[in-house]
């Protein structure tokens, strides 16, 4: 039987990282002092292809060389943990002009794993974008909607099997927020929550489809167009209203169940560059952003604009951590 209370979240993670070892393309001055220029930058997606973080680098990637804000963007993919193992190498990368993207899994990532490594080690360069996530089931599940899901794992526990990203990240924590609006506490979660976590969105896609899970979580582009080919059914979006790519589905709010959480994503850059090379990142990034190419890409994938730099962003984050970590305390995920 639920019992419904407000479990209202809008929380959000930035992050970005370069790859430990990944030479300089040669765009990168490193000056202490004075301005710098990048013709070249290195993208790195912490995460194995096919999911959101893998999309986000590679559409940056496009839209900087296509629109001519650098020369070259090559991407590589370091899947694993989060990504909390790119961020353990962190600390290695010695070209400036590296680029990393992340979002909220990153900080769930960091306590769930214990990284020694944190974002306070890194240099915040700008925020992206923000998603809401959807609930998702086989085409021929029984469920009908998400009360049937969340009350089968209510009653039968782990015997109900969910899968999206990391464990700790934005998926995680919203079938935990969805648990504890069902009525269990923090220590009853964690008993009750059978997760099964993922480097990336293609490993995701490949239980749900073949019928290895219950149910799966995971960012609205990354599922959309298995919706709509009939081989996933939509039970909910996470957001506050209705989606414009999916209009038809409910909202988690609407479902019976008062949460709302949406997943943001960005890019940072090593901890250790100077002023100047990150004026000239966020030169860069906010050139990307302000490209019609950018917009357009937007809109095609359901991303909302969040952009946001500087100290405003250095704030955000500062708080976005706090907020992540006394989510995972509340629903026993740490």
């Amino acid at each position: 039987m639920k019992k419904s209370r407000t479990a209202l979240v809008a929380i959000a993670a930035v992050t970005a990282f370069a790859l430990a070892g990944c030479s300089s393309q040669g765009g990168g001055t490193g000056a202490d002092d004075g301005e710098a220029t990048f013709s070249d930058v290195s993208i790195i997606v912490p995460a194995d292809p096919g999911g959101g973080w893998d999309q986000t680098g590679r559409t940056i990637a496009k839209v900087l060389t296509e629109e001519g804000v650098v020369k070259t963007a090559p991407v590589t993919n370091v899947g694993g943990a989060g990504g909390t193992i790119g961020l353990a190498q962190l600390a290695n990368v010695k070209d400036p002009a590296t680029l990393m993207v992340n979002g909220l899994v990153m900080v769930g990532a960091i306590e769930t794993n214990g990284s020694q490594v944190r974002l306070e080690d890194t240099t915040p360069i700008a925020r992206l974008t923000d998603e809401p996530l959807v609930v998702v089931v086989p085409a021929d599940s029984p469920y009908d909607g998400l009360e049937d899901l969340v009350e089968d794992i209510v009653d039968n526990g782990q015997k109900v099997t969910v899968t999206g990203g990391s464990a700790g990240g934005a998926d995680h924590i919203l079938a935990g927020l969805m648990l504890e609006a069902a009525g269990l506490d923090g220590a009853e979660i964690p008993k009750k929550l059978n997760y099964t976590p993922n480097a990336g969105g293609g490993e995701a896609v490949s239980l749900i489809l073949g019928g290895k899970v219950a149910a799966g979580i995971s960012g609205v582009a990354e599922f959309q167009q298995h919706i709509e080919a009939g081989t996933m059914r939509a039970l909910a979006v996470s957001s506050a209203e209705p989606v414009e790519q999916l209009p038809d589905v409910p909202t988690i709010t609407d479902a019976g169940y008062d949460v709302v959480l949406t997943n943001w994503r960005g890019v940072i850059a090593p901890g250790d560059i100077s002023d100047a090379d990150r004026a000239e990142l966020e030169r860069i990034v906010t050139e990307m952003h302000d490209a019609d190419a950018w917009k357009n890409e937007l809109e095609t994938k359901g991303w909302a604009d969040a952009f946001l730099t500087g100290s405003e962003l250095d704030d955000f984050v500062k708080q976005n951590i706090a907020d992540v970590t006394g989510t995972l305390k509340n629903i026993g995920l740490i």
